[in-house]
Parts: C-alpha cells; structure tokens; sequence
C-alpha cells in the first residue's frame, strides 16, 4: 500500500474528503517526525511505538572497490509494534 491507496482507505473508512484525509495523514507524519526529531518516542496504543535508535560508528567496505571506510555514527528511526497489531498478524 501506497500512501494515495492509503488516503484513499482513510477518506472511506472516516467518510470524509480524499483532500481532507490527505491532510489528517500529513499532519500525523508530520507530528511523527518532529517529536523524534527532539528525541521523544510516540506511542499508538495497540498499534506500536516509533522512537529513535543509535547506531554506532562502524567500518564498512565499498562494494565497487573493496576499500574500507568509515560509517558515521546515526539516529534512526525505529519502530516496535504493539501487542494487538502483533495478535492481529498471527
């Protein structure tokens, strides 16, 4: 699923404008993004929780030439789901 079949899903299932769920599903990302962006996490209840990982520094290696480099230490972002999305899966 893509984000237009996904606003497409949410304008059904609300029953509101396709411009309108349009908007709810950027003001969510949106929302998303900067509270990881200060390091908070944000949790769904029954669906899961978006936090920010770290990842080290690390040695890598081109795959083109075999050299080694150096992998900047990172934030990502990670997600864990919750107990009811994980029910609904099995």
């Amino acid at each position: 699923m893509n984000k237009t079949e996904l606003i497409d899903h949410i304008a059904s299932q609300a029953d509101i404008s396709k411009a309108a769920a349009g908007r709810a599903l950027d003001a969510v990302i949106v929302g998303v993004t900067s509270t990881l962006k200060k390091g908070g996490t944000v949790t769904l209840v029954g669906f899961g929780t978006f936090a920010v990982g770290k990842r080290t520094a690390r040695a890598g290696r081109n795959p083109r030439t075999g050299e080694t480099i150096k992998i900047k230490a990172a934030k990502v972002p990670k997600f864990r789901p919750g107990k009811a999305l994980k029910d609904a899966l099995n």
